[in-house]
C-alpha cells in the first residue's frame, strides 16, 4: 500500500513540475493572432471584410502596410477618432501577429450604390495616375486595398490627405494633384466610384 502511494505521489510530482516547466511556454507564446483581432470584429468585421461603410475593410491586407499603420496610429502620426487608442495597446510582436492573421484572410466585396459615368471616368484616371503604385486596378497589395473598398471610407481618407490630416506616401500627392488637375473637382468623386464598383 506505501509502495502504491509513493509511485501515486512520484506520478503526481511528474505532472506537476511537467505543467510548471509548460505554463511559462504557453504564456510567454500569448494570444495568437486571431485571438488578437477579436478585439478588431466590431469595426473591421470578424475576418476584416467590414461590414459598416465607413470603416475599411482589412482582410486580404498587405501584412507591412496593416503593422506601418498601426505603428503610424500608436505615435498619433495618422488622422484617426479612437484607433491611435487601440494601437497603443498593442506590442511590435503582436501587430505582426494580428497583420498575418488578416492577410491570410479571404476579402469579401458587398454590394455597393455608384455612378456608372464616374466610375467610367475613373477608371481612366487611375490608368494613367494610380496603376502603378494601386496594381491591377487597386487590388489588396502592398499600397493598401482600394478595389472594393467601402466608398464613404475612401471619400474620408481622401479629405484626410487634402486637408492635410494625413501624410502623403511618396508620389502619391503629386498623382492626385495631376488628375484633379486633367479632371477638376470630378476627380475624386470618379476615383472613388471607379474603386466602389469593383465588386
Amino acid at each position: 500500500m506505501k509502495r502504491e502511494k509513493s509511485i501515486h505521489k512520484g506520478v503526481g510530482h511528474l505532472l506537476f513540475a511537467a505543467l510548471a516547466l509548460a505554463l511559462p511556454v504557453a504564456v510567454a507564446a500569448g494570444p495568437s493572432g486571431q485571438a488578437l483581432s477579436f478585439t478588431c470584429a466590431g469595426c473591421h468585421g470578424t475576418d476584416g471584410s467590414s461590414v459598416g461603410p465607413s470603416m475599411p475593410a482589412i482582410a486580404g491586407m498587405d501584412p507591412e502596410v496593416f503593422v506601418d499603420a498601426m505603428q503610424a496610429y500608436r505615435q498619433d502620426e495618422r488622422n484617426a477618432t479612437i484607433m491611435n487608442r487601440i494601437a497603443k495597446a498593442y506590442t511590435d510582436e503582436q501587430l505582426k501577429e494580428m497583420a498575418w492573421f488578416f492577410a491570410s484572410q479571404r476579402l469579401r466585396l458587398f454590394p455597393q450604390t455608384y455612378d456608372a459615368a464616374l466610375a467610367e471616368q475613373g477608371a481612366r484616371l487611375h490608368d494613367e495616375y494610380c496603376e502603378k503604385c494601386h496594381e491591377k486596378g487597386g487590388q489588396p497589395g502592398d499600397a493598401g486595398t482600394l478595389a472594393g473598398q467601402w466608398m464613404p471610407y475612401l471619400h474620408f481618407t481622401m479629405e484626410d490627405f487634402l486637408n492635410g490630416k494625413r501624410t502623403w506616401p511618396r508620389k502619391m500627392k503629386r498623382k492626385v494633384d495631376a488628375a484633379i488637375e486633367a479632371s477638376g473637382d470630378t476627380a475624386i468623386p470618379a476615383l472613388v466610384n471607379y474603386y466602389g464598383s469593383q465588386q
